[in-house]
């Protein structure tokens, strides 16, 4: 510390120091932070944004007079990924040693050792690096608000990552307690990919008065600084008219390694773990000579894998990571240069936060090269880049009442010196997602907390106890381990470990696919060829295979729907193309295509719905094409096929992707008169979903995730494991016992909503009902399935056979379809 400088003017010579100038936002900040205010930073990936939080709170150190020692806990970094608490430290830590400020810094994750965790509980440094899960764990101590007495900046980093999932909302419930403890301290949120800024802030901030539902006051500071984002595809040397989703392949990868070549570092990403699987072992097979440059990287892989992974990046060793999400967010890996997109990236924010990931500096380009794996993923690159450019970008939103989270969160302030539930019902509505709880829904999930409701005659269920004085505490050790170990249960699919008979750990593959090997069989995982031996120990058991041949592992959560944005930007470019404009090079390479569409039906436009309707000899063909994203089109598929079959008995077989869906049938099928009757109506629209579903098995399946958030079932406990077949017989008896004694329980109603909204995207299916009874409907008859209908055909015929036969088929009708085209 200064006497003479101020922290400000010593901030500002450490930006000169490097070489640096500091952006108007990052100085916008720090006025901010020395003005005791909390607020959401938002900018883009590369441009400083952790700096422009940190150097805040190390100013306004620099201006207080006081000690040189170390001080307890000023600042409290929350990430949303344990992977990113290191490199995070190191950000943080850079300043911190050229500013000659005693901090000491540490993180806490899940991988953190037992001395690391000895010393803090302890005493905490002056800053903590930390997961929402570990924080959560603190709040679980007797001593918590001793620990954070001197906390002064709570900080959640990659904000978007963390709105709109149910951690978001554990994040949002333990921001209440520290506003609660610690009043006065700034509370940041940083994130560079979000549409919805002002609900995000408000999420992040919480309610001020929770009575009368005032909004907490913050700043939002936008990064205006330019980042030139450059976004490239690969135009296929030939482009079939009649295209499938996947047609492309592999064959694609010669340009991509060619792309690879040109820089230093690149990141190839995917969309699902199986397709990085395939594409790191193509790369490998096309250059063995690359062997050692090119690495992989996904979710399901060893944390030590990962790790080493993440610093070979770092320090330039590597020339090439095939990766998926996991390498999505804030990691700084300078050396990366090139950012390659395998198939499309489905929305807008997905595109611009991996392009971020090179050049992720200020001033630097960011570059991304999208690989089409069909023709039409052409349109959405382009759709993608004119959205990203006018900066349209999907909005984030928040969950809402989850019960489950709330029952969690009961049972750690309880351990945590417990709490009065006047008391706690205060703090948990100054969170946003929990602003409009109910007292009632409140009380009800205390007591179910307490005795279990329906389960009160298990005492495993019996968690809370209440006191003479009416405060809820926990007081059976059992309970309290047990809960600390399933703090993180929020959520994942069941999973086994993959090991060699002799020898390291590669990760984890989900056992709805182990199930499915028998000893002998191959799989590709983590880049190698693997012979299953057997299962034991929630461990599937594997040796290095001498064959090549092998399946790749199906992952629960596989690819993404087709975002709002996207869809919408879709469609804009069809627009254009309706009006004869081909703006870039990849509408120019899908233009034969179009224009057959155009020929043999229309090209939809944004204001219209498409239904083409013909004959094969499959049976009678509906193609409708809403552009809604493939998990409304669900919905609607179900929806369309139930409402027709009620006007009479008919059945149908469908078939969905992002555009649209067909109705296949042996019977004629009735399409004027149903849409005359109302057949995209939204009135009964719940009642008629649900009764096109199996929506009691789909609830069933929801209320899994929500036993185990709830502490219901327990997948992690002292001494093992249960497997998966155990935690669903579990929570398949527990709903059942719920079904039947207590029809009532919020928790089931919570599994209905959450099918509806996360599953079907109801809300979304609603916004594209309302879209097609505003606009146009044209409904044509064509005399053989079109360019856009092709891949629809395909997808239904792709569950009956395998690939190559599947390929061979397809290779099939497009020929057939192309000497109808040559005929016309």
């Amino acid at each position: 510390m200064s006497n003479n400088v101020s922290g400000l003017d010593q901030i500002e010579g450490y930006f000169a120091s490097r070489g640096w100038a500091p952006f108007a936002f990052q100085r916008e900040a720090w006025h901010a932070y020395s003005a005791g205010e909390s607020g959401l930073i938002h900018a883009a990936t590369g441009t400083g944004k952790t700096l422009a939080v940190w150097l805040g709170i190390l100013s306004a150190w620099l201006d207080a007079p006081g000690t040189v020692t170390a001080p307890p806990l000023q600042a409290l970094w929350i990430t949303p990924l344990r992977a990113l608490a290191a490199d995070t430290a190191a950000s943080l830590q850079e300043p911190l040693t050229a500013l000659n400020i005693p901090w000491t810094l540490e993180t806490r994750t899940g991988d953190s050792s037992s001395t690391v965790r000895g010393r803090q509980r302890k005493r905490l440094p002056s800053a903590l690096v930390t997961t929402p899960e570990s924080l959560t764990l603190f709040l679980a101590r007797a001593d918590g608000q001793t620990l954070f007495s001197d906390l002064k900046l709570i900080v959640i980093d990659e904000w978007h990552e963390l709105i709109g999932s149910k951690r978001g909302v554990q994040t949002e419930l333990a921001l209440a307690r520290l506003r609660r403890w610690c009043p006065e301290a700034r509370v940041w949120g940083v994130s560079a990919t979000l549409g919805n800024l002002d609900v995000a802030l408000r999420a992040l901030l919480g309610i001020a008065d929770f009575e009368t539902g005032e909004i907490r006051r913050g700043l939002l500071i936008q990064g205006h600084e330019p980042k030139a984002i450059r976004v490239e595809s690969i135009l296929p040397r030939r482009i079939e008219r009649f295209p499938w989703a996947g047609h492309l392949g592999l064959a694609l990868l010669d340009e991509v390694i060619a792309v690879i070549a040109r820089g230093r570092t690149a990141l190839v990403f995917t969309n699902t773990r199986a397709q990085a699987e395939i594409w790191y072992q193509a790369i490998l097979d096309r250059q063995p000579d690359w062997a050692g440059e090119v690495a992989l990287h996904h979710g399901s892989l060893d944390a030590d894998s990962r790790r080493w992974v993440e610093a070979a990046l770092k320090e330039g060793r590597l020339r090439c990571v095939v990766c998926t999400s996991s390498l999505d967010l804030g990691v700084d890996f300078a050396p990366v240069d090139s950012v390659i997109q395998v198939g499309s990236p489905k929305g807008v924010g997905r595109l611009l936060q991996r392009a971020g990931r090179s050049g992720h500096q200020p001033g630097i380009e960011s570059k991304v090269t999208c690989a089409p794996t069909h023709a039409f993923e052409l349109i959405e690159a382009a759709a993608a880049r004119d959205a990203m450019l006018s900066g349209r970008v999907e909005p984030r939103i928040p969950v809402e009442n989850a019960l489950d989270v709330l029952s969690q969160h009961l049972v750690t302030i309880a351990l945590g010196g417990g709490f009065t539930p006047d008391d706690l019902y205060r703090e948990v509505r100054t969170s946003y997602a929990y602003r409009s709880l109910t007292r009632a829904a409140f009380e009800w999930t205390v007591g179910f907390a307490a005795d279990g409701g329906a389960l009160a005659a298990y005492p495993e269920y019996h968690r809370l106890t209440r006191t003479d004085e009416g405060r809820y505490i926990v007081d059976r050790p059992d309970v309290a381990r047990v809960h600390r170990m399933s703090i993180g249960t929020i959520v994942s699919e069941a999973s086994l470990k993959v090991q060699f008979m002799k020898g390291a750990a590669l990760g984890h593959i989900d056992e709805s696919f182990a199930a499915r090997l028998q000893p002998g069989d191959k799989f590709t995982f983590a880049g190698r060829v693997l012979e299953f031996v057997r299962v034991r120990d929630m461990t599937a058991w594997v040796r290095l295979a001498r064959s090549k041949r092998a399946i790749v592992p199906r992952w629960f959560g596989g690819g993404f729907p087709l975002s709002a944005e996207l869809a919408s930007a879709v469609r804009a470019q069809l627009d254009a193309a309706i009006a004869g404009r081909y703006e870039s090079p990849e509408m120019v390479a899908v233009k034969p295509i179009l224009d057959l569409q155009a020929k043999w039906s229309r090209i939809p436009a944004s204001d219209e719905t498409l239904i083409e309707r013909t004959t094969t000899r499959d049976g009678n063909h509906i193609f409708i094409f809403p552009f809604g994203g493939k998990l409304v089109n669900e919905g609607l598929a179900a929806l369309c096929a139930t409402r027709l079959s009620r006007r009479s008995p008919i059945t149908f077989t469908i078939a969905v992707n992002d555009y649209g869906f067909e109705l296949l049938s042996p019977d004629p099928i009735p399409i004027h008169e149903a849409i005359d009757a109302g057949l995209f109506t939204t009135a009964n629209l719940t009642e008629d979903i649900l009764a096109s579903l199996n929506a009691g098995e789909l609830a069933r399946r929801q209320f899994r995730e929500i036993a185990r958030i709830a502490g219901l079932v327990i997948q992690r406990f002292p001494g093992g494991q249960k497997s998966a077949k155990q935690l669903q017989a579990s929570t398949g008896l527990i709903y059942d016992v719920f079904e039947q004694y207590d029809p009532g329980n919020l928790l089931l109603l919570q599994a209905r909503y959450e099918v509806l909204e996360r599953q079907l995207e109801v809300s979304r299916l609603v916004n594209t009902l309302d879209r097609i009874n505003a606009g146009r409907l044209t409904v044509i008859d064509v005399l053989r399935p079109t360019p856009l209908a092709f891949p629809l055909i395909v997808e239904r015929i792709r569950e009956t056979i395998s690939s190559e036969t599947l390929a061979d088929r397809v290779a099939k009708m497009q020929l057939a379809l192309e000497r109808a085209t040559a005929a016309l």
